[in-house]
């Protein structure tokens, strides 16, 4: 077995037939598509794929993965994991420790209405505005998303469409353990979730996706429910880290929220101060 044989076979089961533009037919055994169809479908023989799939063919060419990657509908995240499981795409580089620019602290602290954080690798937060910190409730029990999502049981009630946020979650971590392979930090995170069946269950989904732009609903304890607006992007003088900035449009109760937020955030600095304790 290997890492693009489990990738290739958790892809064809999510498949379906319908989706693929092929009739569904009677007394299917697989969940998905079968192997003889991503074959038709990415005009290779049955037996070459066969052996993609049981790691006895580790050599394919990227006319054969941009092939595989229409048949099975991979977005391009997904398709740029598979060449990356493949070994054509550029080696990871040793990034060391990560380390937060001091301009990219400074911009977050200009935007005091604008819950904003810096990612790394292995999707830490290494950086937050005092509104996301508020947003987030501090973090209290872990500073890694994935940990926070999975294992935090206030992120539960945070995000009232948690399903979705777990998904989506886990998927962008696991195009980051491809991107890193090996990386300790990744190993770490993985083995924290590990009695975690829901991590287990969407991890063994193969997804592979980025965060990009997307609109998330938050029920906070303080602010009541919300919904804002996240924009992702990649930080370029930081390997692997990430800007997410969350907004809401002007005059709207969401706005309202964010500056209700804002307050509470203040009050909470001030009692930071007062007390000389707080949030990490």
């Amino acid at each position: 077995m290997s890492a693009l044989g489990d990738f290739l076979r958790a892809r064809r089961a999510a498949v379906s037939p319908a989706e693929a533009g092929l009739p569904a037919g009677t007394r299917r055994r697989v969940p998905g598509l079968r192997r003889s169809e991503v074959a038709l479908l990415a005009e290779i023989s049955v037996e070459y794929y066969v052996r993609l799939e049981q790691g006895r063919e580790r050599g394919p060419s990227p006319a054969v993965l941009d092939a595989l990657a229409a048949a099975l509908r991979l977005t391009r995240d997904g398709a740029e994991h598979l060449y990356r499981l493949a070994g054509l795409a550029p080696a990871p580089l040793d990034v060391g420790p990560e380390r937060v620019d001091p301009r990219l602290t400074t911009l977050l602290a200009a935007w005091p209405g604008t819950p904003a954080v810096v990612l790394g690798r292995a999707l830490d937060v290494l950086a937050a505005n005092d509104l996301a910190e508020e947003l987030f409730g501090g973090f209290p029990t872990t500073r890694n998303l994935v940990e926070f999502v999975f294992l935090a049981p206030q992120a539960r009630t945070l995000y009232p469409d948690w399903n979705v946020v777990a998904r989506n979650t886990v998927a962008a971590f696991r195009l980051a353990d491809g991107a890193h392979p090996g990386d300790p930090r990744l190993r770490a995170v993985r083995e924290a979730l590990r009695d975690s069946e829901e991590f287990t269950r969407l991890w063994d989904r193969h997804d592979a996706r980025g965060k990009t732009a997307e609109r998330k609903r938050f029920a906070h304890p303080r602010a009541g429910e919300f919904t804002l607006d996240v924009q992702t992007f990649d930080v370029r003088d930081g390997a692997g880290q990430q800007l997410a900035v969350y907004h809401a449009a002007p005059g709207t109760p969401s706005a309202d929220a964010l500056t209700l937020l804002g307050m509470l955030a203040a009050q909470r600095g001030t009692q930071t101060t007062s007390t000389n304790t707080g949030f990490v």
